[in-house]
């Protein structure tokens, strides 16, 4: 029986060997485990900082953004002048249009009950007759808006609404008249309640974005 058995194991169990067994780890082992939770840790302060930087710039940015934002929208609400209000400045009133009415189709009497209803629109009547000979029965359309350069954006603008698919013409004349010329698929004037409509539309404002 050897020197290192218990007494009274009677020899049974036996300690062989040149080494002891251990009873807690190496110490190497708690190195590595401890360097290991370091550089998470280490890793962990550098994505932390990392996001900060992200966040300081990015706020800028966004700062940047909203600013401008916010100054495009109270650009978009500032007072702006009303549609309404400049056109109502640009169209005449039809007793401020001075209107001659030509008869271009083979139709008599033409010119005289168009010129007798727009008189009771309000509007000045000129010369009433047939059409000179270089419209007269050549006017395939409903008619023409003959006048000076200037009648484009007032009394072509009134009178048209009177009457559908009417083409706008300019000569050489100096006075503010404008002539009718009515073409032979001119049927009748638009009712005036329609009429009184499209001049409506046309100087109705717009409306504005909500602030």
């Amino acid at each position: 029986m050897s020197m290192l058995t218990p007494p009274g194991m009677g020899g049974k169990y036996r300690i062989t060997g040149a080494k002891y067994p251990r009873m807690r780890p190496p110490r190497h082992r708690r190195r590595i485990v401890l360097a290991a939770i370091a550089a998470v840790v280490a890793l962990s302060l550098v994505c932390w900082g990392t996001v900060q930087l992200i966040d300081v710039f990015t706020a800028d940015d966004g700062s940047k953004k909203t600013t401008t934002t916010a100054s495009a929208r109270e650009s978009d609400c500032k007072p702006s002048p009303s549609p309404s209000t400049v056109a109502a400045k640009a169209l005449p009133k039809p007793a401020q249009i001075k209107v001659n009415v030509y008869n271009a189709t083979p139709r008599a009497g033409l010119a005289k009950t168009t010129a007798d209803e727009l008189k009771k629109r309000g509007f000045a009547i000129g010369k009433v007759g047939n059409a000179p000979a270089a419209f007269d029965k050549k006017i395939p359309g409903t008619g023409i808006l003959l006048g000076a350069p200037a009648a484009a954006d007032g009394s072509f603008t009134v009178l048209g609404a009177q009457l559908k698919g009417a083409k706008p013409q300019h000569d050489a004349r100096k006075t503010k008249d404008v002539d009718l010329l009515l073409g032979t698929a001119f049927k009748t004037l638009n009712v005036q309640k329609d009429a009184d409509q499209a001049l409506a539309t046309l100087t109705r404002p717009a409306p504005g974005r909500p602030c």
